[in-house]
């Protein structure tokens, strides 16, 4: 298992859920991969819903989908703000699309039907937006990860061993 040097994002907005942002951002450090921080406007600095501050290395323009291995989406309600910034959904489209890794995490399922991604795709993620998801093509089931090709998704804070567990070993 060789995850050295692999580069991932993982993408902040307001509001992030800080648990499923700074786990898998040490689990992935952890691994060796190179990790690019991507906010709406580079080196703004983010809050999440339990008060930890993480600054964006970048914008979603200074990161190509092709320099990527994968992005990771953590919930709380970041993902609704995110979704506002066309730039950061055509980056999730593009990774999706260039066949790499995208994943996401209770909330973090609204930017994957931003994206159009979703349509025919099994997926998981906290219970309250099983709609949307569902409205966007997917077929949702109520498990702690969900691997669906290069598409990985969790519910809630409590699967991140899981959900990190699917990534690292997809990626590497």
């Amino acid at each position: 298992m060789n995850a050295a040097g692999k580069k991932v994002a993982i993408l902040v907005e307001a509001a992030f859920n800080d648990q499923e942002f700074w786990y898998p951002y040490y689990r992935l450090k952890e691994a060796g991969m190179a990790v690019t921080i991507v906010g709406a406007k580079a080196g703004q600095e983010y809050t999440g819903k339990y008060g930890t501050l993480v600054t964006a290395d970048v914008g979603p323009e200074g990161v190509s989908a092709n320099a990527l291995e994968g992005v990771i989406i953590p919930g709380g309600y970041a993902p609704d703000h995110m979704r506002r910034h066309p730039a950061m959904v055509q980056l999730v489209t593009d990774v999706f699309q260039g066949g790499k890794i995208v994943a996401a995490i209770c909330h973090g399922g609204w930017m994957l039907a931003s994206a159009g991604i979703l349509r025919g795709r099994t997926v998981t993620a906290f219970f309250s937006i099983k709609d949307d998801l569902e409205n966007a093509g997917a077929i949702f089931v109520d498990q702690e990860v969900v691997v669906d090709g290069k598409l990985i998704t969790s519910r809630t804070p409590h699967d991140l061993p899981a959900f990190m567990k699917a990534i690292i070993a997809a990626l590497c």
